[in-house]
């Protein structure tokens, strides 16, 4: 099986893919408003030498806590791939006590991938989103 998974938490970005059972993976830290170049991050774990994106049969996320722009982002990049390919995308919940890093992201995203019935419907791209616990409070400018 091969899973692409990626978790950002707005200042630290990592890609990890899974073939079969070997893990690559890439982690960077950045400026918190720097976007991540995916080419980059896929290049870094040999996109295009050892796997294309078509041969991808999971992506996967992780709804972190830290940064919900960070998350909206990787959502929004996993979830075209996913779309574009017909391919299922799982969302990791992280409870901030878990602290996941990438490698781990991938095998849980296996295992509950693996475990679940039904996965190609559960696991539709268009039914995974993101979500923020903390209610968020907007307001209008020049108020």
């Amino acid at each position: 099986m091969k899973i692409l998974a990626i978790k950002s938490s707005g200042d630290r970005t990592g890609i990890s893919l899974m073939l079969n059972d070997e893990i690559n993976s890439f982690t960077m830290d950045h400026g918190r408003k720097d976007r991540p170049n995916w080419d980059m991050f896929l290049d870094n774990i040999g996109h295009k030498k050892i796997f294309n994106l078509s041969e991808i049969d999971l992506f996967a996320f992780e709804n972190n806590q830290n940064s919900f722009t960070a998350t909206r982002i990787t959502a929004s990049f996993l979830k075209g791939i996913a779309t574009a390919l017909k391919k299922p995308l799982i969302l990791i919940e992280d409870n901030s006590e878990n602290n996941l890093d990438v490698e781990e992201l991938v095998i849980i995203a296996k295992e509950k991938f693996l475990s679940a019935e039904d996965a190609e419907k559960i696991f539709d791209p268009k039914n995974v989103n993101p979500t923020y616990e903390e209610d968020i409070k907007f307001r209008k400018l020049n108020e």
